[in-house]
């Protein structure tokens, strides 16, 4: 039987282009179909995905932007006297500007490998058959052999009644030319705290409501000391509450209500509670397929779903991390096995990840607790240090608030303590662990760390004289320089 595609690609995100182009490279015969329903506020956005559009990439440059109040700050240690003053809407417009130029680049990517590309919402019609439709009037219909899932997941709002009419999420904050003002960003996980860091780096009067702990999934005792630090820098902590409505005010501000009683009014409340994958809005049950209460998607190591010639990769599958690089490698690996004749499965262990908070935590492999229950308590041990940059020495400011960075190697003593998590905490940690993480692939021990000679002065130095093991209740003291 002919088809119209060999591949059909739902989703114009990183991992959907990435995997479309593959299979363009290996001729294939590919389509891609895009379309962002706008969010609750409005706001809708070009092709790319959510990491180019309202993820990774504004999100990283809006907190690097914040540092830099502090980073004028260290350096007046060392001489500068600088005044400077902050435009959130003239940011916002730079980095938009940016993205828009990563939009119109992707569209010339496809175009320069022969991908159609269809501005246009996709459900499925039946295994074979996407119904297509642009919202304005126009439809079509194209059949594929192959079709990839790659749609990935929009924001909740909670269900909190008025959550939807009065809040944001992080589908609009990039995009908000008009500056947040005093803000309540509801949620503790990492997309709520990055969102935080950078607002209150700015200036702006900013609260995060907790429900229970702070980002749930990551090593708790780092988590705790993001936390701490961000209290330190004047992010305030509502811990123990979730709201129970929002109404907006004759103003246009919102006004928070915690068990039916008032708890405040904002310029912003911004919803951070969690993604819910896309699969409600395919139709996956004309295809024979079906999603879970999360929206998202269920495959088996080869990235297919339960009708063989459908697969997905990236935030749609329930199971995996949702990074970005994630979505890229399984995308771009599925496509060698389809149309490269390779044989090669996505590796899933091991992936590291930054969460970019004002304090920057760079983490890959196991945490202590996972660790311990994966592994066994009496095979576990941990090894630390406090690691202070150079310039955070020499600050006034960062000795009255006690700034310090932090390392910790989580290590397998049944495999000559082979090193299973790496954690990072202090400037670039990101950059950090990327090195690390490839170290991890290759068997890493603690000996190994132990036998390399750091680079001084370096913040990174610190993970090659590591020497204190981590006992309960015991007081870290930072080493000599």
């Amino acid at each position: 039987m002919s088809y119209d595609y060999d591949l059909f690609v739902i989703g114009g995100g990183s991992g959907g282009l990435a995997a479309a182009k593959t299979a363009a490279d290996l001729g294939a015969k590919v389509a891609v179909a895009d379309f962002v329903k706008p969010s609750p506020a409005g706001t809708t956005w070009g092709l790319g995905g959510t990491c180019v559009n309202v993820g990774c990439i504004p999100k990283k440059l809006m907190h690097i932007s914040s540092l830099y109040r502090e980073t004028q700050a260290d350096l007046a240690s060392i001489g500068w006297d600088t005044k400077s003053s902050h435009s959130w809407s003239d940011m916002v417009t730079k980095v938009d500007n940016y993205i828009k130029s990563l939009n119109w680049g992707a569209k010339t990517e496809l175009r320069s490998k022969n991908i159609k590309y269809y501005n246009m919402f996709a459900t499925f019609a039946d295994d074979h058959t996407v119904n297509l439709d642009d919202m304005k009037g126009k439809t079509d219909k194209v059949t594929f052999k192959y079709c990839l899932i790659a749609t990935g997941g929009r924001p909740s709002y909670g269900g909190y009644p008025g959550s939807e009419e009065c809040c944001i999420s992080s589908d609009d904050i990039f995009w908000q030319k008009k500056p947040p003002g005093k803000t309540l960003v509801v949620g503790a996980s990492y997309i709520a705290l990055e969102c935080a860091g950078f607002i209150s780096g700015f200036g702006f009067d900013t609260t995060v409501m907790v429900r229970s702990i702070l980002l749930r999934g990551f090593d708790q005792d780092i988590a705790n000391q993001i936390g701490d630090y961000m209290e330190k820098h004047h992010v305030k902590f509502a811990r123990g509450m979730v709201p129970s409505k929002f109404e907006k005010t004759p103003s246009g501000q919102v006004k928070v209500f915690v068990d039916g009683k008032e708890y405040g009014v904002y310029d912003t409340v911004l919803m951070a509670v969690g993604r819910s994958g896309l699969g409600p809005q395919l139709n996956l049950q004309a295809a024979g397929l079906e999603h879970l209460k999360n929206g998202k998607i269920v495959v088996n190591k080869e990235d297919q779903t339960k009708v063989p010639h459908i697969f997905a990769v990236g935030d749609i599958v329930e199971g995996v991390p949702e990074l970005t690089p994630v979505a890229v490698q399984a995308g771009r690996y599925l496509m060698k096995r389809l149309f490269g004749g390779a044989t090669k499965l996505m590796d899933y262990t091991d992936v590291a990840t930054a969460v970019f908070t004002p304090l920057e935590y760079g983490v890959v492999g196991y945490g202590e607790d996972e660790a311990k229950e994966k592994l066994g308590a009496s095979n576990i041990k941990v090894y630390h240090t406090i690691a202070q940059p150079l310039d955070w020495s020499i600050s006034s400011e960062r000795a009255a608030t006690k700034d310090q960075g932090y390392m910790k190697v989580v290590c397998d003593t049944s495999r000559n303590e082979r090193v299973v998590g790496a954690h990072i905490l202090g400037p670039n940690a990101g950059e950090v662990v990327q090195g690390l993480s490839v170290a991890l692939k290759c068997g890493l021990t603690k000996e190994i760390l132990d036998d390399t000679v750091g680079i001084h002065p370096t913040f990174a130095e610190s993970y090659t004289t590591m020497l204190d093991e981590k006992v309960e209740g015991a007081v870290l003291e930072k080493a000599a320089c």
